[in-house]
């Protein structure tokens, strides 16, 4: 076991990413295993404490110590000995904001720290900053920084005129974010910055909570992309949307939309254009027409995968209708209480009349009580089991502050039984947010 390749033990200890204490466990067995360990730790900042960011320091090269040492920054590291690896190389992710937070409670006196070293980050792969960090800082990071795949930024009021910079050099971005939480008229800036963005970009998000934002006609230029978001706090946001209903993005396959979406026409016209080969849709709000773009979806988006909306419980035709068409469709998120389906409703509608299901999850969002029996639950899973084929099920539980079918112990007892006999894969009960609900 010991005389496996190294990339076999770099494949295995992936599946270790997300358990960060077998990780420091494994740094303790010998120098491989710590190598392999480290390299995994040190690529997602997220994972850094206090400490990591003294290692940081302790890996800057002598000529950049002696700059900080002469602008009497007191520098505190873990030790006067060289670091084991180049921890800096192994760094994949880098928020600006949360590095700014750290570095200033390890420096007695806050200072602009300029990159000194040109190889560290060189193979940085996803950056989240705000546009007001200096332009120097910017400049700095677009010498060494080509191959950036992601790219995250919050606009405040001031705009470095470095933001230009990072962009332009980028070889390989796939991924660009807009997050606009600050109510100053920055559109026209904004449009103006898009143009640099190159145009093979495949995944474009914008989260905007503020009512002054550039006309989403600028998205037109973007005809490669696969993913778009849009999270938009306000009617007046969505202005430009009606350009795109005749573009023609042939290679999107998600499309996600929440609070403030285009008028049923546009959006409907834009599904006819786009939705052959979409295979991931979530439409958010609380239009009182949800019912035509459901029909829309099950006209327009035959390949569908995964798909949340909101059926009305006067509309169960439309669910049907939506199977019937979506054959492909794995995964489903239903509304259900208030105007909405019911718990009873939405498992009998998946059981008879889906094909390819295997993943459910009911929201709960209104204050009501629910009354799915244990018998009728019980009933659901003993026909889920007699299905052809036969799939194991994901059901996952989001509520509010209200009692769905898990409030029921009975239920869970038989929820339980399921899991045993391997025809719930995975149960989940988690907490709506109001925020994240798409």
């Amino acid at each position: 076991m010991s005389k496996l390749p190294a990339d076999c033990w770099n494949e295995i200890f992936e599946y270790l990413e997300d358990d960060i204490h077998t990780l420091y466990s494994c740094i303790l067995v010998n120098r491989l295993w710590c190598e392999v360990s480290v390299r995994i730790l040190w690529r997602n900042e997220q994972n850094y404490t206090t400490s990591n960011f003294s290692t940081l320091i302790t890996c800057l090269p002598n000529e950049s110590k002696e700059i900080l040492s002469k602008n009497e920054i007191t520098i505190l590291t873990p030790t006067l000995k060289p670091p084991i690896f180049n921890y800096a190389s192994f760094c994949k992710v880098l928020s600006v904001n949360r590095v700014y937070y750290k570095i200033g409670r390890l420096l007695k006196n806050q200072q602009n720290i300029l990159l000194q070293t040109k190889d560290c980050l060189k193979n940085l792969s996803e950056l989240s900053c705000s546009s007001d960090i200096s332009t120097e800082l910017f400049y700095q990071l677009s010498q060494t920084c080509y191959n950036i795949q992601s790219l995250t930024i919050e606009f405040k009021r001031i705009i470095s005129n470095g933001i230009v910079d990072i962009i332009s050099v980028q070889r390989n971005l796939k991924h660009f974010g807009i997050l606009l939480y600050h109510e100053y008229n920055m559109a026209n800036k904004i449009f103006s910055l898009m143009s640099k963005v190159p145009k093979t970009l495949i995944k474009l998000g914008i989260d905007s909570r503020i009512y002054y934002i550039p006309s989403l006609s600028f998205i037109a230029n973007f005809s490669n992309l696969q993913e778009l978001k849009l999270s938009l706090g306000f009617k007046k946001c969505i202005v430009g949307f009606e350009k795109l209903q005749y573009v023609i993005f042939s290679q999107l396959q998600v499309l996600k939309i929440r609070n403030a979406i285009p008028s049923d026409g546009i959006l409907i016209k834009f599904l006819e254009n786009n939705g052959k080969n979409l295979k991931e849709i979530y439409i958010c709000c609380n239009n009182k027409l949800f019912n035509l773009l459901n029909l829309a979806i099950s006209k327009f988006c035959p390949m569908l995968r995964k798909l949340s909306t909101r059926i009305k419980n006067n509309e169960l035709e439309t669910l049907k209708i939506i199977f019937n068409s979506c054959k492909y469709l794995e995964s489903i998120k239903i509304w259900c209480g208030g105007e909405f389906l019911s718990e009873k409703q939405a498992l009998e509608t998946v059981l008879k009349y889906s094909q390819n299901i295997n993943e459910l999850i009911l929201y709960h969002l209104f204050t009501v009580q629910f009354n799915l029996l244990p018998e009728e639950l019980e009933s659901f899973f003993v026909n889920w089991t007699n299905r052809v084929p036969q799939k194991s099920l994901s059901l996952i539980i989001i509520y509010d502050e209200e009692n769905s079918l898990d409030k029921n112990d009975e239920n869970i007892e038989i929820i339980n039984k399921y899991i045993k006999l391997g025809v719930i894969r995975k149960f989940k009960v988690t907490v709506f947010d109001h925020y994240y609900y798409i």
